[in-house]
């Protein structure tokens, strides 16, 4: 698996994981965030996104931190398109999120206080990684086939892998199981047959 809080891996990756390489360094959007450990989540980084997908970056936003994590993102991307901040709170743990639109595309920075290798988003960014990894192109194709329909990511994992109750809760049950536990519990549950 790649290094997660280094782009470069988007370099090598197919068109899209490229042009999102591209957008996020004219953005200097790493640079300016650094001190919040930004990591890039979501369906790029996994080559499972479609069209309108956004990108998704994750930062380690410390309580003492949250005005200038705040005042920085209005400093540098307040002039863009359609941008937007607000405070939410999930699972009990406040958050920041602010997104704005560039070259056509939505990116949207999430900032909690949790490390982001903590953080649910990057914990389901492993899992799905983990288990395209077990299944192959066959689960690429199945989950973009399903967020085409309409479905979330996490949501058509879920399907796919006929995990009952909250999606996002149930994939995370599924975290730390190796390739070969994946494969085995894909072989029992899966939908997808020729896997």
């Amino acid at each position: 698996m790649p290094d997660w809080a280094d782009l470069r891996y988007l370099l090598t990756g197919n068109q899209r994981q490229q042009r999102a390489h591209s957008l996020l360094q004219a953005l200097n959007l790493w640079p300016v965030l650094a001190d919040f450990k930004p990591v890039l989540a979501g369906t790029i980084p996994l080559g499972i996104d479609v069209a309108g997908s956004d990108l998704d970056v994750l930062c380690e936003v410390p309580p003492a931190e949250t005005p200038r994590f705040v005042e920085l993102l209005q400093q540098y991307y307040g002039y863009r398109h359609s941008f937007q901040s607000a405070r939410h709170s999930i699972d009990g743990q406040s958050c920041i999120v602010s997104s704005f639109r560039y070259r056509g595309r939505e990116v949207e920075v999430f900032g909690q206080a949790l490390p982001t290798a903590q953080q649910n988003g990057f914990r389901h960014l492993l899992v799905e990684a983990a288990v395209l990894e077990a299944g192959g192109e066959a689960w690429r194709r199945a989950v973009r086939r399903l967020k085409k329909q309409g479905l979330k990511t996490e949501p058509a994992f879920a399907n796919l892998l006929q995990l009952p109750g909250n999606p996002y809760a149930a994939l995370l049950e599924l975290e730390g199981k190796s390739i070969a536990e994946l494969q085995a519990y894909m072989a029992r549950h899966s939908t997808i047959c020729n896997w």
